[in-house]
């Protein structure tokens, strides 16, 4: 069975929690984010995307927040990725992600090419179509090439990401820290606490896990951290493999934070032992980032 890029992650194996705060970001370069027009995907296409007509548009299922369709032209495939509802933040926030795994040289992604406003409201991102294999690919291979991304993919402003995002409908807060045990315990445990204790009103849930923020620190004596590209919520419906068996992964909640936080969402991704003996054996090999781009 072949299956196409973008098909929608639910962002984790769990529900998102309702009514959730409006996603905000940090002041960024706007990723080219498209000037109106009555059809601006078509607009693009036909232009940008050096087609001149476009020969089939076909959905693409798989996911619950946003709508996805092929569009098959006289010069290739693309994949568009529509939202009704929600502007054009989230998409730019994506393409930024994609953006910077695609520039590492590594693990392949769907390379983002146009964001924008819909003229009767919300949003669409124009990407990469890559048609997928028939399975997730070598599992040895996926973890080399994480390995490639993080170790290629580092930042000089610490842990954290220029905008903030989404993991599945959720937002994600990206705000720059120095600190990763701040970063962590304020951004990412912190907040999903406060998400529980403001929807549920779970005080005793909410203070066990204040108590597991505030011990955090021991838990990295002496260790070395260094801040690396996440693809954020590698989860197993977010990976795949193209159609020559070169994983591909995708949706991703990027942001540059401990490596070893990628394998969260490990428990649903279907990791075995080869992917964790390359990834290890890739990270500890002596040799610099450049190795990723060989």
């Amino acid at each position: 069975m072949v299956a196409h890029v973008g098909v929608i992650s639910l962002g984790s194996c769990f529900p998102p929690l309702p009514r959730l705060p409006r996603l905000y970001s940090t002041k960024h370069k706007p990723f080219a984010v498209a000037v109106m027009s009555e059809d601006p995907v078509r607009e693009w296409i036909l232009s940008e995307g050096k087609a001149t007509q476009i020969t089939k548009i076909s959905p693409v299922g798989g996911g619950c927040i946003n709508l996805a369709n092929r569009y098959e032209t006289d010069a290739g495939s693309f994949f568009v990725k529509t939202n009704r509802s929600i502007g054009p933040s989230m998409f730019e926030a994506e393409a930024l992600g994609l953006g910077a795994m695609y520039e590492t040289g590594s693990i392949r992604v769907p390379r983002p090419f146009k964001v924008g406003s819909l003229p009767t409201g919300g949003s669409y991102i124009i990407m990469e179509f890559i048609e997928f294999g028939s399975s997730r690919g070598n599992q040895s291979v996926l973890g080399r090439k994480l390995a490639e991304m993080h170790k290629a993919g580092k930042s000089k402003k610490g842990f954290g990401f220029d905008v903030n995002n989404t993991i599945g409908s959720t937002p994600q807060i990206n705000t720059w820290s120095s600190d990763w045990i701040h970063f962590y315990g304020e951004h990412r445990l912190g907040y999903q606490l406060k998400l529980l204790l403001d929807e549920y009103g779970d005080r005793s849930i909410y203070e066990k896990g204040q108590r597991l923020v505030k011990s955090l620190a021991p838990l990295f004596d002496n260790v070395a951290i260094e801040s690396s590209l996440l693809h954020g919520d590698l989860w197993s419906g977010n990976i795949s493999s193209d159609r020559s068996g070169e994983p591909v992964i995708l949706d991703p909640a990027c942001y540059y934070g401990h490596s070893e936080a990628e394998f969260g969402m490990s428990w649903c991704a279907g990791f075995g032992g080869s992917f964790y003996n390359a990834y290890f054996e890739f990270v500890s090999s002596p040799g610099d980032a450049q190795t990723a781009r060989l």
